[in-house]
């Protein structure tokens, strides 16, 4: 537009210059038109603006599922990691965030195109399994938020809770208490398999007494008949019977005093649902919760309501800490007005080990030191002390809390540091 305008201006001047030369003149001759004055300077065109080039960083790639069902889950651990960023101010350090939710391996693709080093998450242990074999064969480290141990390969770091570790943690408490024989209900699949590995083991190595151990199948109308077989309600009843008939000469069901259960406490490895669940289940069949101590896991730290359930007053179950959690959760709703999930500290953790590894000299464009990771001293995060042994999965410190007056009261605090030796 503006070529076409001048030239047409210049155009309309020359015609007009025409049109006056053929006229004939009417006046005298006009008088020299004044010498043209000096054509103003131009300024000087400025120089081009230069572009600063990024300083080189660390490429660091978290992966969660920001959209479909586990998107708060996945959004909460990716808030809380760039509020770690912002925590640390670390110019070194650039977070790239991808969802596994559109594909786990199409997102391990572009993290790794993209020049990632380290891979945090993903979180489900399918989309662990579905990006290993590409960062294994690029060589970068994954640091997982699952909880599934058997993720631990080469190269692969698992960073979620343990149920082992909180059932271990919570029966060497009870024995320290006077508590000998236990017994424990556990669900099927393979968080079941490894709490009840765990409680059979760690029932044995404190010098206790396993009485029963009862798996189901998470479907709400079998927990009966787990109840039934868990706290040995035909052989109870069978036993009272006989002596009501020594003693009476009568056999009868009716108003026969059932003896108190085998055990004095009794493991719930599931969630806060089922553990509500079996407490009318499990008094039906004469256990009742007042006269035998229920212990959980960790699991039962994401229902706080559980602590004003009646039935569950004086229940312990080990989990970590959750005093700097608070503090965290607290500034997450200040600044994203809503509570995070409890698993959004493993974002925020999983940041901090890759500044220590910045801080320990992990050079930039070079691979991640994965012998950061395996610190005998470990490190204090949001979930208190942690640090990975020769197996990959974390090794954490845990604390008992006990169900106590509508809040969670620790009774046993978790360590401060961890013992000098390492697996």
């Amino acid at each position: 537009m503006f070529l076409r305008h001048h030239l047409g201006t210049i155009a309309a001047a020359l015609a007009l210059l025409g049109l006056a030369a053929c006229a004939t003149p009417k006046a005298p001759p006009a008088a020299p038109a004044p010498a043209p004055a000096e054509q103003a300077a131009r300024p000087a065109p400025k120089p081009a603006e230069t572009v600063k080039k990024a300083p080189p960083q660390h490429q660091v790639a978290l992966l969660a599922p920001l959209t479909g069902p586990n998107a708060p889950i996945g959004q909460s651990i990716a808030n809380a990691a760039n509020m770690a960023l912002l925590d640390i101010n670390d110019p070194r350090i650039k977070l790239t965030i991808y969802d596994t939710a559109e594909g786990p391996e199409a997102a391990a693709s572009r993290a790794l195109a993209d020049g990632a080093k380290v891979v945090l998450g993903p979180l489900l242990a399918p989309d662990v399994r579905a990006v290993q074999p590409a960062t294994k064969a690029a060589g970068v480290p994954v640091i997982t938020f699952s909880n599934d141990a058997e993720l631990a390969i080469q190269g692969t770091y698992v960073m979620g809770f343990q149920p082992d570790q909180e059932v271990e943690r919570v029966v060497a408490y009870a024995r320290q208490r006077g508590i000998t024989r236990f017994a424990a209900l556990v669900p099927a699949g393979s968080y079941g398999k490894r709490a009840s590995e765990a409680f059979v083991a760690s029932v044995k190595a404190s010098g206790g007494q396993l009485v029963a151990i009862e798996t189901y199948p998470r479907d709400r109308t079998k927990l009966l008949t787990a109840a039934r077989r868990v706290a040995g309600y035909d052989a109870r009843l069978a036993l009272s019977r006989a002596r009501a008939a020594k003693s009476t000469g009568v056999i009868s069901a009716k108003g026969v005093p059932l003896p108190p259960p085998a055990f004095e406490a009794l493991l719930i490895a599931d969630t806060g649902d089922y553990t509500r669940a079996f407490v009318p289940a499990l008094r039906q069949f004469g256990v009742e919760t007042n006269r035998v101590r229920l212990l959980g896991t960790g699991l039962w730290n994401n229902e706080p309501a559980l602590a004003r359930e009646p039935a569950l007053q004086g229940a312990w179950f080990a989990t970590v800490s959750d005093a700097t959690f608070e503090s965290l959760a607290k500034r997450y709703a200040g600044r994203f007005g809503a509570r995070p999930s409890r698993l959004s500290s493993l974002g925020y953790d999983g940041i901090l080990l890759v500044h220590a590894a910045a801080n320990g000299g992990w050079q930039i464009g070079k691979p991640f030191p994965q012998s950061v990771l395996k610190t005998p001293s470990g490190y204090a995060g949001i979930d208190g002390l942690f640090r990975f042994p020769h197996t990959g999965v974390a090794e954490r410190g845990m604390e008992v809390d006990e169900l106590s007056g509508g809040t969670f009261k620790v009774v046993s605090p978790a360590p401060t540091a961890f013992s000098p030796a390492i697996n």
